[in-house]
């Protein structure tokens, strides 16, 4: 969609909306962000207040139905549950309102904008942002303890309970779907077969908690961004997919996201859950991690192939060869 067409479906749209909230008559300074390979988001402003719109520019029946879709959730489904961490310590957005996809602006949320530093090459090296780092870790354990805390009696419908075989099931069968052209990634999905952790029990997870996805000012995190792919699952799911290499932004020496070390998480974590999560679980999900990346990259190229996305989707399914590399890497380092 075009920006001037956005322009007019949002100024139609928001009066009611925004009218009791925030002042202002018209839509301003509409910008398109840059990132996000499954939404779209925008940046405007509402008289002197900015605004962020999520919006899903395709339908997610673009892609095979599989549990584990990387679409993940409606964006009304993720516009409740940022609601929900908004009850509790995890700083998120406010909501202000939601759109289905039969509306003319399409599957959306309009939400507050939230002032930090999301871009990784900046806050991972600049110099004025050591200080942030030096806590940040500590801070994301408290954080990722606060959302697992999160009563799933309240989750959307959607967000039911699975178990972890029906999540290699998932996962074979997407590689399946995709002709098996990846025999480091059928051997990666064996190996957590053969070694998967027992069952725990399952808390609300982020999905996608990571750098990239964290907003960091002076104080260190200022900001959980994009909810789409939250679902249920081990608490340790969502504290080795921070450390997945992918996520280091070329800082491996520090494991967690690029700026931390495992200590510091895990104690962030036990401050507030009070319990110590295990490191070699965490290292398991770090693996499956890879995979689950590796499937990504998968699907964004069967995306851009179909026509649904653009070039930003095709370079994304060029990086499958170094998330096969990122989980032999890891496997041969569990095995010695």
């Amino acid at each position: 969609m075009l920006p001037e067409q956005l322009t007019e479906h949002l100024n139609i749209a928001l009066p009611p909306l925004l009218a009791d909230k925030l002042s202002g008559t018209g839509v301003t300074d509409l910008e398109r962000l840059s990132g996000g390979a499954n939404n779209e988001t925008w940046r405007l402003s509402w008289g002197a207040t900015p605004l962020i719109l999520r919006r899903r520019p395709f339908s997610a029946g673009a892609v095979a139905n599989l549990e584990g879709n990387i679409l993940g959730l409606s964006l009304l489904d993720e516009a409740q549950v940022i609601q929900l961490a908004s009850h509790t310590a995890v700083p998120v957005p406010t909501v202000y309102g939601v759109f289905d996809e039969h509306h003319p602006i399409g599957e959306a949320f309009i939400m507050a904008f939230i002032g930090g530093e999301s871009i990784p090459q900046r806050w991972l090296t600049e110099a004025a942002f050591a200080p942030a780092r030096d806590q940040l870790a500590y801070q994301c354990g408290e954080a990722l303890a606060h959302i697992h805390a999160i009563d799933c009696a309240n989750l959307p419908g959607t967000i039911g309970p699975t178990t972890l075989t029906r999540r290699f099931e998932a996962a074979q069968d997407r590689l399946h779907a995709f002709g098996n052209v990846s025999p480091a990634l059928q051997f990666g999905l064996n190996w957590l077969i053969d070694h998967a952790p027992a069952d725990t029990p399952h808390v609300l997870l982020h999905g996608d908690f990571r750098t990239g996805n964290l907003l960091i000012n002076n104080n260190g995190l200022c900001g959980v961004l994009d909810w789409e792919l939250t679902h249920q699952g081990p608490p340790g799911e969502d504290l080795g997919y921070l450390c997945a290499h992918v996520w280091r932004f070329g800082q491996l020496q520090n494991p967690v996201g690029g700026f931390g070390d495992y200590a510091d998480l895990i104690a962030g974590y036990e401050s507030v859950a009070g319990w110590s999560p295990d490191l070699n679980t965490i290292r398991y999900w770090e693996i499956f991690a890879a995979l689950s990346w590796g499937l990504v990259c998968q699907t964004m190229g069967a995306l851009w192939k179909s026509g649904q996305g653009d070039v930003e989707r095709a370079a994304v399914a060029r990086r499958r060869s170094e998330a096969e590399l990122d989980m032999l890497l890891l496997i041969d380092e569990w095995e010695d």
